[in-house]
């Protein structure tokens, strides 16, 4: 396989951008295409690479920010109109700049999310999904959770109108007219769809997708049910997929796929002779990759994938050779190089007088009595999504602006992780929990640094609010507060399956409350709920524990309510909770239970494993000082046995691996003895002075007497 070479060149920095608001024109053989792209200020504009430099084509001017531009043309046909979402309005422009349509939908809400196939638009906004022809209401859906994006098999090879929505419950609905035909069930929240290749395959029937937890899988659309073709999963935990092309940069015929990851990564894979993919080129930016686009922009001849990233900026990765080697022989600076050379210093000494004026006048207004202080708005890009691999939270925070520090406040205990592409220096306060304060933590950014990511792991049972002040390097100084829930349960995960044989507690919930009552509830309980209330009279949800994966089924109705888990833990938190909930609301309720005794031995089991690993690792690193002192004084280590000679080589990834989870030995403990406590809880009995003696059989572990521990007290 020929080895792929690819450099970055930038070309404008535009306001900050949405996912896929960039588009390329398609381009005739030989020539460079026309960059279209939209921006969070409004503004449309189409650009075309001549001697380097991007020369605006057109521009258009939008009220409110554009949140996606699509290509559309006649089915079948050359894409060569532009379509932008802006608000609730529709936006079509030719490629020379003309506005032909301005299409007001008169949604209450505004369209996140938007796909064009010959007269037919599709729209999306949160929850709701609109099919438009000729600008005519057509059909209309209410979808169940959050709608992220949209997209329909194309119509010159499928006889029906088949459109497909990725909803973030985890499941892709394919439609039919207004009617859901099924649903798809994919590994994680899917964020980004894509046709695969130019038609979706030999039948126009296969998508591609992306999840916010970084997966990207093929899935075949059949008349009846759906077939996953493949998927790749996230093992490098590299960021969530926002963009997806196909484009063939590695010139074999066969179409490339290209990934574009919310942390910066851009990816391309190659397919092997089982039609599955195989990386072979990434490349990391410092920013959010909110689309990617395979074409010719800048040298006719020469490939390159586009890239808009968050805070704008649109560059290139060509396949066109940017450094001359190195060597004796004169550097000849031809006579077009020297004049851009020249336009680029006179254009810096500009921005400089201008700059140096606007802070003299600035300067001036502040000394002034009658000054009036403004305060710099600015977006931040967040995200605070649950990792399934190591059961902990990721916060992003992105800016347009370089970040200058970030303090995190939390009201409940909170474990932060070391996160490796984290350059920032972080610096603990001393913070009072008697207060409501367990957190005071600031990040001091480096230079030039827009993006941060952060890792976290709460405490199931402990519950509030997490605090991020966010500053960024900018005068005067402003700051803006984002907040994050920590829920409950908030290690749980939505799933799609439930395993009815195992041992299963219930509890029964009964009273005068509605079904948006107790939905409300339950959605403050556990994460991944939608905050609307789902249609229908009986609402069922299945959760996955990402820490012990324990599961549990809530299926609710007006006036009734039933939970189940094989963990009693889970079952007497979720109690207490809608307990106090519906104390607020001063609703009485009855409840019911039923305690499976197996389930204590089976969950048990469950945290077996986890809690023998964690054991041997501690145990391992306490050994490595002493190790490290013998191999000091000692030539030779033959004497040593073989467990310990690894010990030793492994000495640096173990203290790692264990620096990366700190506490997590405590908090499989402070698990077992909750379970512990809650199994007596349900029969009456507190327990709570039998801690001591259960930390004792902890200390000397064995899991045989550990369950005879939990089944002889009482």
């Amino acid at each position: 396989m020929m080895e792929l070479n690819l450099s970055r060149v930038d070309y404008l920095q535009v306001g900050v951008t949405s996912q896929k608001t960039t588009k390329l024109f398609p381009g005739a053989v030989g020539k460079t295409q026309r960059i279209v792209v939209g921006d969070q200020d409004g503004l449309l504009q189409c650009l075309q690479m001549k001697k380097g430099d991007a020369q605006v084509i057109f521009k258009a001017v939008s009220p409110k920010g554009i949140t996606r531009v699509e290509l559309g043309g006649p089915v079948g046909g050359a894409r060569e109109r532009v379509f932008v979402s802006t608000g609730s309005e529709i936006k079509g422009y030719t490629k020379k700049g003309k506005n032909f349509l301005s299409f007001d939908t008169n949604l209450s809400e505004p369209i996140q999310s938007m796909f064009v196939e010959g007269a037919d638009l599709f729209t999306c906004g949160n929850y709701v999904y609109n099919h438009y022809k000729d600008c005519k209401d057509t059909n209309y859906f209410l979808s169940a959770d959050k709608i992220s994006d949209v997209l329909c098999l194309p119509m010159e090879k499928n006889d029906d109108i088949t459109p497909v929505l990725a909803c973030q419950d985890r499941v892709l609905r394919v439609l039919q007219d207004a009617e859901l035909l099924y649903e798809v069930e994919v590994p994680g929240p899917p964020v980004v769809l894509q046709l695969y290749g130019k038609e979706a395959g030999e039948e126009g029937n296969e998508i591609l997708y992306g999840t916010s937890d970084g997966r990207v899988g093929l899935v075949q659309i059949g008349r009846f049910a759906p077939s996953h073709r493949w998927e790749l999963p996230n093992e490098k935990r590299n960021g969530g997929v926002l963009s997806l092309d196909n484009f063939d940069i590695t010139a074999d015929g066969v179409l490339d796929l290209i990934v574009g990851r919310d942390d910066g990564l851009v990816e391309i894979y190659s397919y092997d002779e089982a039609e599955e993919p195989v990386q072979r080129f990434n490349h990391t930016l410092s920013e959010s990759v909110t689309s990617v686009q395979g074409g010719c922009v800048a040298t006719p001849g020469y490939d390159e994938i586009v890239c808009s990233t968050y805070a704008g900026w649109v560059l290139g990765l060509t396949s066109e050779q940017q450094t001359k080697g190195m060597g004796p022989s004169e550097v000849v600076i031809t006579a077009a190089a020297s004049s851009k050379i020249g336009s680029l210093k006179q254009e810096l000494d500009n921005l400089q007088v201008k700059v140096s004026t606007e802070r003299e006048k600035y300067q001036q207004s502040a000394g002034s009595k009658t000054a009036i202080s403004a305060v710099p708005g600015f977006n931040i890009n967040d995200k605070f999504v649950l990792n399934r691999e190591d059961a902990s939270y990721t916060l992003s925070l992105e800016l347009q602006l370089p970040i200058d520090n970030v303090l995190l406040q939390s009201d409940v205990p909170i474990d932060l992780l070391d996160v490796e592409k984290n350059s920032a220096v972080v610096s603990y306060s001393a913070c009072n929990p008697e207060e409501g304060n367990y957190l005071l933590a600031t990040y001091r950014c480096q230079a030039n640094t827009t993006r941060l990511e952060l890792k976290i792991r709460s405490i199931e049972g402990q519950y509030g609010t997490l605090q991020a002040y966010v500053t960024p390097r900018v005068q005067p100084k402003t700051c803006q507060v984002k907040q994050y829930n920590i829920k409950p349960l908030s290690l749980h995960q939505r799933t799609h399956v439930f395993d009815d044989n195992r041992p299963l507690n219930t509890v029964k919930l009964t009273g005068q409350f509605s079904l948006a009552e107790i939905h409300s509830w339950v959605s403050f309980c556990l994460p991944e709920l939608p905050e609307r209330t789902p249609p229908g009279e009986t609402i069922t949800f299945h959760f996955m524990s990402t820490f012990l994966d324990t599961l549990l089924e809530c299926v609710y109705s007006k006036g009734e309510a039933v939970f189940r888990s094989d963990n009693i833990s889970t079952i007497s938190i979720l109690k207490d909770v809608l307990t106090k909930e519906a104390t607020k609301k001063k609703i009485r309720l009855d409840i019911s239970y039923d305690i499976n005794d197996e389930s204590i031995a089976y969950t048990l089991n469950l945290i077996h494993p986890r809690l023998e690993y964690q054991l041997l690792l501690a145990k391992k690193v306490q050994l490595i000082d002493a190790l490290k002192e013998l191999q000091v004084h000692e030539e030779d280590l033959t004497f040593m046995s073989p467990e310990y000679r690894q010990i030793l080589e492994e000495a640096d990834a173990l203290q790692a691996e264990f620096k990366r989870q700190p506490c997590h030995l405590e908090r499989l403990y402070g698990m077992i003895t909750d379970l512990y406590i809650d199994k007596f809880k349900f029969k009456g009995v507190n327990v709570k002075g039998k801690v001591p003696a259960l930390l004792e059989v902890l200390d000397n572990y064995d899991l045989q007497t550990l369950v005879e521990f939990f089944n002889t007290s009482a």
